[in-house]
């Protein structure tokens, strides 16, 4: 017998198990979350004896006559002061890790109530952020301590919700105090536990599958096989190369595939059915890599061949002007694959209601699930519901199946709810990661610095499955030469098929890798002509009307002189400095039909906003919020935001692309001018049961077009950052500038840039993913994430230029933010040390020592 205190109440337990399944599975406490249940992220943090401690390494049987605290269990005013603190400061994006930050900081404060900024980065070290870059949340525990230790009665937050103020996130509360409901913080009565038996090996023939000891487990109530799924095997976000599970006779594609789906009653048989179940597999060499893929007689890994996609964009004359120039630079360039590392591992929980399957996820696009899952259950829309919880980061890696479907093909046959969950162990394996590319630059420029050309080979890997590995390499090619202003480049671009886990959508897209090698090698070009890389970005720099590689016409609110200027200051009085430029598009643009839906119904005398845009720690509920209190004068107490709901809030595309504040949020400006116009003679509760709808769809030109001037994308976002190490190759500080728009809610886009310096700095210095023969190495715990005392100083700088009345001028920034930190941490490890590094993450730093 085992006894102990949980918030006050007093336990005794005869079984011994884990404390966080005790606290998910038994207590149902949801701020304790399982961010990776291996002891890394700190998502599952609670106070023992006031000790902050991680819930997953702890035995109940450890716990005799000792005390447990939970989010839910400090003082009332202390919840007060969190949820007011964390909601003021902008501390909140997805909110995952934060009740584990809330742990964390209640440990601290309960000794130290007047803490420096250095002990509080130490508190906070057990606990990883993927969004905020620590910043934010950093000083809202500030000013939680100054409540507590003045005794300060905790304010209530006004805002009028206009444009240009601060909003506190419309979830800040419930995410800070852990009451929000994700995925996993979702239980039924009589649920089962789903999972998949996945591959053995990366490649494989699959000879035979024998099922028959698990089906005879008792408690087990579903193990299904590929002969079970009732519609189309074949699923994908754009190809649909990607079968739900491999069947008998079939050749596995990567280690994440799946064999057979198990449904049974608790975790534990679950556990026992997916090892009784029998595979006799041929075990074949895999194609790691690309070269290997593409090499003449190399195995097929899908029917049509080995090469997923070819991208080419030429204008102007490359080959003469870079013949012609005075300064040429050709380097070749490998960036790795990288883990997305969100805090929520993936969840899905299927459930039939009033005889709709309905399927609660956490994904980047419940419409995109609609049709895959829909595809694979042969169902239509009205027989298939999906609504999304909230979602723990997403930065891309969601926007692809991943449990949905099986946990939809199980409640389908079962007729039970069934959650099915990743482990963070299988999250790492399965899900589409950062495209690895090789990339050949060659970068050219007359005596004055200015560029005249550029050619660029870019090869992606673009792994097992196709994914979004067409439209990365796209950007990645549309974006290779930079935001300068010449017209001579000469871009290809291949993504190959190779037997590692599949590459996909990842913040930045593509962007990230072609920057890195584009702007060291305009680093190199400067030495060359004598002049600082200050300088020759500032005379290359696009300018309004002028002229972008790719054909497109810069317009009026053009801002990266501007971002160049408001960093000068910080390169010129610092020795040891890098910058890089950046662009990114907002939207999909490139000819692809792209819109932003929004519906607001009056209901209970409030304005409620209804759109399928995906928040994934981005706050596009808050965006929306205030763009309908600007147009119409209402305030936010006034106005709601419900979930995405394929049953009742309209599509408004996957969240990706930097395009939800400018599409969905476009959308909301002209829905809410119509409420406008009705409240001119309605009052709100006069207008109750009324809908005012309205979208977003602009014409962009595909890539390749013959126009002179195409419109390759509706916006573009432009960025500078620099970087400054101490003589000891250490991050001081990062100065980022960057173009938005206009900032719908200031605080939060300082946030996107704090939380994407951070990690771009990851990306640039100690991020990998490494690969053995195509099977992962890395653990969540060996990934390379920085930690809060890892952070240099950040200096967020808004550049407001744009007068459109889009979305009331705002761009997307939640992308370009990463972009351009790794070149310009390379540039001042060049500075630094001499020493020019073509590999990402850069060796031999302070970071990342040389191999001895």
């Amino acid at each position: 017998m085992f006894s102990f205190k949980i918030n006050g109440k007093s336990v005794s337990l005869e079984e011994d198990m884990g404390l966080l399944d005790y606290l998910r599975d038994v207590e149902q406490l949801t701020s304790v979350k399982n961010g990776c249940a291996e002891g890394a992220c700190g998502a599952c943090m609670v106070l023992i004896d006031g000790v902050a401690q991680r819930a997953c390494l702890q035995k109940l049987s450890r716990l005799e006559n000792k005390e447990v605290i939970t989010v839910e269990g400090i003082s009332e005013k202390e919840r007060d002061a969190f949820a007011y603190a964390f909601g003021k400061c902008g501390a909140v994006q997805c909110g995952f890790c934060i009740p584990g930050m809330v742990i964390s900081a209640k440990g601290l404060l309960d000794k130290n109530l007047n803490p420096t900024e250095e002990e509080i980065k130490n508190a906070l070290k057990g606990n990883i952020c993927r969004c905020t870059g620590y910043v934010k949340i950093m000083e809202a525990i500030k000013l939680v301590a100054e409540i507590l230790r003045n005794n300060d009665e905790v304010p209530k937050v006004y805002c009028k919700g206009l444009v240009g103020e601060n909003l506190p996130r419309i979830d800040a509360e419930v995410k800070t105090l852990g009451v929000g409901k994700y995925a996993d913080d979702l239980y039924f009565d009589g649920m089962l536990y789903g999972s998949a038996l996945r591959t053995k090996y990366p490649r494989a023939l699959i000879k035979s599958i024998d099922t028959s000891k698990a089906k005879a487990l008792d408690g087990v109530y579903a193990v299904l096989t590929a002969k079970d799924v009732p519609g189309d095997r074949y699923i994908g976000h754009l190809v649909q190369d990607w079968p739900a599970l491999i069947d008998v006779g079939e050749i596995t594609r990567y280690l994440g595939d799946s064999l057979a789906l198990v449904a049974a009653k608790d975790k534990k048989t679950l556990k026992e059915a997916l090892s009784l179940i029998e595979v006799e597999y041929e075990e074949l060499a895999p194609l790691s890599t690309p070269r290997m893929a593409m090499e003449e007689g190399a195995p097929n890994i899908h029917p049509n061949g080995n090469i997923l996609s070819k991208q080419v964009l030429k204008r102007g004359n490359a080959e003469d002007a870079i013949k012609n120039a005075k300064y040429v630079v050709t380097e070749t360039y490998t960036t790795p694959s990288t883990e997305h590392a969100f805090l929520e591992p993936e969840c899905a929980v299927g459930n039939y209601e009033d005889g709709v399957l309905t399927v609660y996820t956490g994904g980047q696009g419940v419409y995109d699930e609609l049709r895959e899952i829909g595809k694979l259950l042969n169902l239509d829309s009205s027989k298939l519901r999906i609504k999304s919880m909230l979602v723990g980061g997403g930065f891309g890696g969601k926007e692809d199946m991943s449990v949905q479907h099986h946990a939809a093909l199980l409640t389908y046959y079962t007729k039970k709810p069934v959650k099915v969950t990743l482990s963070r162990k299988e999250s790492l394996i399965i899900h589409p990661k950062r495209h690895a590319m090789e990339m050949e630059f060659t970068t050219a420029c007359d005596e004055n610095g200015i560029l005249t050309g550029m050619r660029a080979r870019i090869i992606s890997d673009t792994g097992a499955y196709a994914s979004l590995g067409g439209p990365v390499l796209q950007r990645a090619c549309t974006h290779a030469a930079g935001p300068y202003n010449y017209q001579n480049v000469d871009i290809e671009g291949t993504a190959v098929y190779t037997n590692n886990p599949p590459a996909g959508a990842f913040r930045g897209f593509g962007v990230t890798q072609s920057a890195f090698a584009n702007e060291c090698n305009i680093n190199k070009l400067a030495e060359l002509v004598g002049i600082s890389p200050w300088e020759i970005r500032y005379r290359n720099a696009i300018r309004p009307g002028q002229v972008l590689p790719n054909g497109q016409i810069a317009d009026e609110g053009t801002a990266l002189v501007e971002t160049l200027e408001a960093v000068k200051d910080v390169f010129d009085n610092n020795e040891h400095v890098g910058i890089s430029c950046a662009f990114k598009n907002a939207g999909v643009g490139v000819g692809i039909p792209d819109t932003g839906r929004v519906r607001i119904v009056i209901k209970d005398g409030k304005a409620i906003i209804r759109t399928s845009a995906a928040c994934i720690g981005q706050g596009i509920g808050t965006i929306a919020t205030q763009i309908l209190c600007e147009t119409t004068g209402l305030t936010p107490e006034y106005v709601g935001f419900d979930s995405p709901d394929t049953f009742t809030t309209p599509n408004s595309g996957t969240t990706t692309a930097s395009r939800q504040t400018v599409f969905t949020g476009e959308a909301t400006r002209l829905a809410s001018l119509k409420l406008k116009e009705a409240l001119n003679t309605k009052t709100l509760n006069e207008l109750e049961g009324e809908e005012f709808y309205e979208e977003f769809c602009p014409e962009t030109d595909p890539m390749g077009s013959d126009k002179e001037n195409p419109v390759s994308h509706v916006a573009y976002g432009y960025a500078t950052q620099v970087v400054v190490l101490d003589d000891n190759g250490k991050l001081i500080k990062v100065a980022a500038a960057h173009d938005i728009g206009r900032a719908i809610n200031p605080i939060a886009v300082e946030g996107q840039i704090e939380g994407g310096v951070v990690m771009g700095l990851g990306y640039a210095l100690t991020e990998d993913y490494p690969l053995r023969d195509s099977v992962p190495l890395a653990r969540f715990g060996t990934l390379g994430l920085f930690r809060s005392t890892a952070i240099p100083e950040i200096e967020s700088i808004l550049v407001e230029k744009n007068k459109e009345d889009l979305s009331y001028g705002a761009k997307g920034v939640g992308e370009i933010v990463v972009v351009p930190t790794a070149p310009a941490v390379q540039g001042a490890y060049y500075k630094l040390d001499g020493n020019f590094r073509t590999k990402l993450p850069l060796e031999n730093t302070f970071y990342k020592k040389a191999k001895k």
